[in-house]
């Protein structure tokens, strides 16, 4: 079970790595890197599933060789939420206290700064490494702006998150 955890934590801190340092970092001269790019250009757009099962398969062969399969397991497990999770800040309505706070947390790192808030999943290796931001109120422009974030009938901020996000220019139709 310690094994399963300290997976579930390691692919934490690879999460931070690779969207700090190979995501941003490498400014599109690597695959991943460009993928990650065009993530930010349309937040809509997520690399293609076999992409991410083929380097995810490779990782945990490599992961259960050197650290045992409890370690490989853990860390897999949290790669699987984290990609769960990314794809849901951007196309579903947050539940919960971890539901906004992720959102909010993300969306900072998408529309107020890319070099902070490379923790998708935890602010654990933000504040870490001190990468970390808060901010109250997230400025999203409106051409970015996810649906779940909009009043159907305006198009502006839906009541649910005024206080929390504003939306730049004018209002899609």
């Amino acid at each position: 079970m310690i094994s399963f955890c300290f997976g579930a934590l390691g692919w934490t801190l690879a999460e931070y790595l690779i969207h700090r340092f190979d995501g941003h970092g490498m400014k599109g001269r690597t695959p991943s890197s460009r993928e990650h790019l065009a993530h930010h250009a349309d937040p809509m757009y997520f690399a293609a599933t076999w992409k991410k099962l083929t380097t995810a398969a490779v990782v945990v062969c490599v992961l259960w060789g050197l650290a045992g399969a409890p370690f490989a397991v853990g860390f897999v497990t949290m790669y699987l939420t984290y990609e769960v999770v990314h794809r849901r800040i951007h196309t579903h309505r947050p539940i919960g206290p971890y539901g906004r706070w992720v959102r909010h947390h993300h969306l900072l790192h998408h529309h107020a700064n890319p070099r902070l808030n490379h923790g998708v999943t935890s602010p654990i290796w933000d504040v870490v490494f001190r990468t970390y931001q808060r901010k109250d109120v997230v400025n999203v422009p409106s051409r970015r702006a996810p649906t779940w974030l909009r009043a159907p009938e305006t198009g502006l901020v839906a009541d649910a998150f005024s206080g929390r996000y504003a939306i730049r220019g004018s209002p899609r139709t």
